[in-house]
This record gives structure tokens, sequence and C-alpha cells, in this order.
């Protein structure tokens, strides 16, 4: 009887430090993925410590984190994602339609690209700096900032600016090779994809938005390359967190992804996103530095 008090009591303890963990990288996950911070470099940094993960352990588990963010774009988007899926059958609208093109064609050269460089760093086994390419990251956005400042002055909030549906072809293949590049850990997807569409001349809030809706089919087949090609990476760290560490992980993500979705998506309209974006970018440079003074080795 004693034997099984002791076990009982070592059971609820384990349970509740999964718990915790899981609330940790819930919180991670669900603000990294919207900054310029690259979510996965977060969950891996994160993870290393908290759960004592190798680097394929840790990279493998950063992407697979990222259901709690898909979960929480496909909430928030399920008009236009409806409007898409009818617009398969002939009876979306024209932006259902616009949409559907742009998800399509960037997602397979995302697809093409981000396995290819997926599989190359996993093969590294921690031989990876991630500082650098965050630090590259902020300097666009910082970069974005300035454009953006330039463009509203000369010419107003939204003149000459691109929606959905003036994007061509060579545009939807330029984020999705921007969204590619992200699999690369310490490479912001949201980062990298929302600098390229406000290079591409698109109007701040709808480059937010495009870049959120994108990243749907894309993580979700990330998710799925993760499992298929790093599946004892994957199990070994699920293990160590537990199921319950797991789902309370991808149900807090899931929560705070929605607020920070809806507050981005906010600000983005307004003249103070020149300085939220110069600001991300400054924040992706200090936490590449930071990232960059890690010893390789135990990352």
């Amino acid at each position: 009887m004693f034997e099984n008090a002791i076990h009982l009591l070592l059971l609820t303890v384990t349970l509740s430090q999964q718990i915790v963990y899981g609330i940790i990288l819930g919180i991670v996950q669900g603000i990294s993925e919207w900054l310029p911070i690259s979510s996965k470099t977060q969950i891996l940094i994160v993870s290393e410590y908290l759960l004592n993960f190798n680097f394929s352990q840790a990279y493998a588990f950063g992407l697979f984190m990222e259901i709690g963010t898909v979960f929480a774009s496909i909430i928030y988007f399920r008009k236009e994602i409806v409007s898409m899926l009818r617009s398969v059958f002939g009876k979306g609208t024209d932006e259902g339609r616009f949409l559907l093109k742009y998800v399509v064609v960037s997602t397979v050269v995302t697809g093409v690209l981000g396995s290819v460089l997926y599989l190359y760093v996993d093969s590294l086994q921690g031989a990876y700096s991630l500082g650098i390419p965050m630090m590259i990251v902020g300097i666009v956005l910082i970069c974005d900032a300035l454009f953006i400042k330039y463009s509203r002055s000369k010419y107003g909030s939204r003149k000459n600016r691109r929606t959905v549906a003036q994007l061509g072809l060579k545009d939807y293949v330029a984020v999705g090779v921007a969204q590619g590049i992200a699999a690369l850990p310490g490479v912001s997807r949201s980062g990298a994809t929302t600098s390229a569409l406000l290079l591409l001349n698109v109007e701040t809030d709808e480059a937010f938005r495009l870049s959120f809706i994108d990243m749907i089919l894309a993580t979700t087949g990330a998710i799925f390359l993760t499992w298929f090609a790093s599946k004892s990476a994957v199990v070994s760290s699920i293990a160590s967190i537990g199921l319950g560490g797991l789902a309370v992980s991808i149900v807090v993500a899931t929560a705070i992804s929605l607020l920070l979705i809806r507050f981005l998506l906010g600000i983005a309209k307004k003249s103070s996103i020149v300085y939220l974006t110069a600001a991300l970018g400054a924040i992706a440079i200090v936490g590449g530095t930071l990232a960059a003074l890690l010893p390789v080795a135990s990352i």
C-alpha cells in the first residue's frame, strides 16, 4: 500500500511537471511563431534546456510543435478557407480564387525547397549557427519599416499598393521561396514571408494576412514531413514531455496565437506598424546575436 502511494505521488509529480513544461513550450510557440525570431529555433533552445533534447530531437520537435499555430490560423481564417474550398468547385468569390492560386503555388515551391533544406539541416546533427539567419531577417525587417514609412509618406497609405488580386505567378514563387528558406533554424517563417510581400509592394495589413494564411498548408506539410522523416526523434521527444504535456502545449499555443494574430492584423492598418516592424527587426537582431553566442555543439 505504501509503495502504491509513493508510485501515485511520483506519477502526480511527473504529470504536473509535464503540464508546466507544456505551458512553457506553448507560450514560447504561440508568441514566437508570429514574431521574426523563428519559433522552431526558440522551441529548439527551450526544449534542449527543459527536456535535455539533442539537436535532432529539438529540431524535429520545434517543427512538430507548430500544430497549435496551424489550428489558430484555421480558426481565425476559416472564412477565407471556406471561400478557397468553394472556389475549387467554381462557387467561390474572386478573392477566394486568387487566394487559392496564391496558396497552392507558393506552398508547392515551399514544399520542394523546404524539404531539401529540412533534410540537409537534420543531417548536420547540430553543426549549425542559429544567430546569423535570425540577424539577417532582423535587418530585412528594419528595411521593411523604412520602406513602409517612405512609401506611405510619398504615396499615401494605400495608393499604388497591391492586394492578392494584383499578385502574379512570379510573386507567388517569390513568397514560396521565402517561406521555404524558413525551414532553416534561425529563419522566421512569418518574418521571411511578410518581408517578401512588403517588398513586393503589398499593403501592410494584406501582407500580414497573406503570410498568416499561407502558413496553414505549408506548415501542415512540414509537420507531416517531420513525422515521416524524423519519426524516431518526434516519438522520443513526445515521450519526454508526455501526451498530456503535448496536449497542453498545443492548447496554449493555439490560444495565444489567436490573440497575437488579431493584434498584429489590427495594428498593421495603423501608422504604428512602422515602429512595430522596426521593433520586431531589432528583436530578431538581438535574438540572433544571443543565439550566435551559444556554443554550436550544444544547440
